[in-house]
């Protein structure tokens, strides 16, 4: 509320507060959203995929058990790691580069 009154008090605009005050002040909550969210899409997706689909992940993590091919399907989930670490590298970055600014 008080950076709120400041903007008000300094005559900003409706889009120079948004832009200059509310954004930057909710931005490192939003972005760590995102990061948390990534991790529970994967928790939840490669399991969705195991059950009903006929492509995706979980179906070929199931596929590759089910034809005991135990080198590919520890490729996947090796490359199932590797994305979620790529993906979290990015969401982190993001917060390093946008809230530390």
């Amino acid at each position: 509320p008080r950076w709120l009154q400041l903007s008000r008090s300094l005559s900003a605009t409706r889009c120079e507060t948004l832009r200059r005050v509310i954004l930057p002040g909710v931005l490192g909550h939003v972005l760590t959203g995102v990061r948390l969210s990534i991790g529970i899409l994967w928790i939840v997706l490669v399991p969705c995929e195991m059950l009903g689909v006929s492509a995706g992940l979980g179906y070929f993590i199931l596929d590759t058990r089910d034809r005991l091919a135990y080198s590919e399907l520890m490729a996947m989930v090796v490359l199932i790691g590797v994305l979620g670490f790529a993906l979290d590298a990015c969401a982190r970055s993001l917060h390093r580069r946008w809230v530390h600014a």
